[in-house]
């Protein structure tokens, strides 16, 4: 488990990470997190994209100072299988980006974000994720790319088409990793709930 002091900074907090799998965070940090994105996302966020968050690394962002640290940023990477041109990828798939409104544009997205990428970088084909609107230029900004082919799902009655999805799917290429035709098609492993 590392910690890595962050120089995102006010004139009473500094905002340390800590980087941890699901296992080992405790059901107070679980309770903070998912509190911290039910203010996020508000009635946008349910059960299943709680549960999609977990299971993998998470990145924390911890504002540190005034006696109490409060949790003011997370993110987590799991792993999914992403099928492109023939092949089964493992991909680091990224959940969960949040920042507290009072901390936006801050760089804590950015310390969040970093720690996510090197796991991504060193342990997957490539990363993932689906965008909400407001994302879209900050992971574009980071070098994720846009997917621009058809999107689509396994699920228990087949392969489905996920255009809704279309225009907001990203990936991250790695080095050494997948060749991507970003026009081709790229289809998600199953799971309740959004299927991106």
């Amino acid at each position: 488990m590392a910690a890595a002091t962050a120089t995102v900074r006010s004139a009473d907090a500094v905002v340390e990470l800590r980087v941890a799998h699901t296992a080992e965070l405790d059901a107070r940090e679980l309770t903070a997190a998912r509190a911290l994105l039910d203010r996020v996302f508000g009635d946008e966020l349910d059960d299943s994209d709680w549960e999609h968050a977990l299971g993998g690394m998470h990145a924390l962002a911890y504002a540190r100072g005034g006696g109490a640290d409060v949790l003011v940023g997370h993110a987590s990477v799991i792993q999914r299988r992403l099928i492109h041109d023939g092949r089964a990828l493992r991909a680091g798939y990224v959940e969960g980006v949040g920042v507290d409104a009072r901390w936006r544009r801050r760089g804590v997205g950015t310390l969040l974000m970093d720690a996510i990428e090197d796991v991504i970088r060193k342990a997957y084909d490539l990363g993932g994720l689906g965008s909400t609107d407001d994302g879209i230029p900050f992971y574009a900004s980071r070098g994720w790319r846009l997917w621009r082919g058809d999107s689509w799902a396994l699920t228990p009655g087949g392969v489905i088409r996920t255009a809704e999805a279309d225009g907001a799917i990203f990936v991250l290429p790695v080095a050494g990793g997948a060749e991507l035709a970003l026009d081709g098609a790229l289809t998600a492993d199953w799971r309740e709930g959004d299927q991106w």
